[in-house]
């Protein structure tokens, strides 16, 4: 009963009658949100605030959480959901990491793969965004099996994926930036007192150390920067880092 009539026609009434110009054409309702499980309430004292959360979580990490439901859909806030946005984002931006320019054409790649056609028609179909970011994670599977047998290729859908992901607002960012980013409020993860450069000095003394075959130095140092919350990712180029 909430939103029944008068309710957006007296909203018409009042903003353009303020502003003088159009004021909307289409309602999208969403579902309640709810807080573990329950709906939240001022009455209950069960709620958050954009800002309190964006102390803990950064922006992109929260438009994932909610574009992951429907938006018909409620939407069940907790910050075990909110991790699991996060570690779902992290996978995206890993398989975009490190990859360049392409020879392919990207649309030539997205024709022969039909993802950009599967991800539009998802958006047009009443907003479903879960199944347009399934898409994307299918997509990113392919640019990680890819990225070692062709380069080319696995570039171009790595452009590919992060075109697919500007459309909601997603991968826009550079990817070692968001992969060592850790949002103020969490800083204790990864220590305040250690640095990038610091970070990267410490993997190369755990590469001098695997080089020497003293896999237990290379070990202590992993899982040092391990509990710290960094976690380290070895490729044939190197290692990479990222927050945990």
């Amino acid at each position: 009963m909430d939103l029944a009539f008068p309710h957006h026609e007296n909203e018409i009434a009042q903003s353009e009658g303020a502003n003088d110009c159009t004021f909307v054409n289409t309602w999208m309702h969403v579902g309640f949100v709810n807080i573990n499980n329950e709906k939240m309430s001022k009455s209950l004292n069960n709620f958050f605030t954009i800002r309190g959360v964006l102390e803990n979580y950064d922006g992109e990490t929260l438009r994932y959480f909610i574009m992951s439901s429907h938006y018909r859909s409620p939407l069940n806030f907790s910050d075990e959901n909110l991790d699991n946005a996060k570690a779902s984002l992290t996978r995206l931006y890993t398989a975009t990491r490190g990859l360049s320019a392409s020879e392919v054409a990207t649309e030539e790649v997205s024709q022969r793969f039909d993802y950009e056609a599967r991800f539009t028609a998802a958006l047009d179909d009443d907003f479903n965004t879960p199944i347009a970011l399934s898409i994307l994670f299918e997509l990113a599977k392919v640019v990680n099996a890819k990225r070692e047998k062709d380069s080319d290729q696995a570039n171009a859908l790595g452009q590919l994926l992060k075109k697919l992901g500007g459309y909601i607002g997603i991968l826009q960012m550079d990817a070692d930036t968001f992969l060592k980013h850790t949002p103020q409020g969490n800083t204790e993860k990864r220590g305040v007192d250690l640095s990038d450069t610091q970070i990267d000095a410490k993997i190369e003394k755990r590469n001098e150390a695997r080089n020497n075959k003293d896999f237990n130095l290379s070990d202590q140092i992993r899982d040092e920067l391990a509990e710290l919350g960094i976690i380290l990712e070895d490729n044939k180029n190197g290692t990479n880092w990222r927050c945990n």
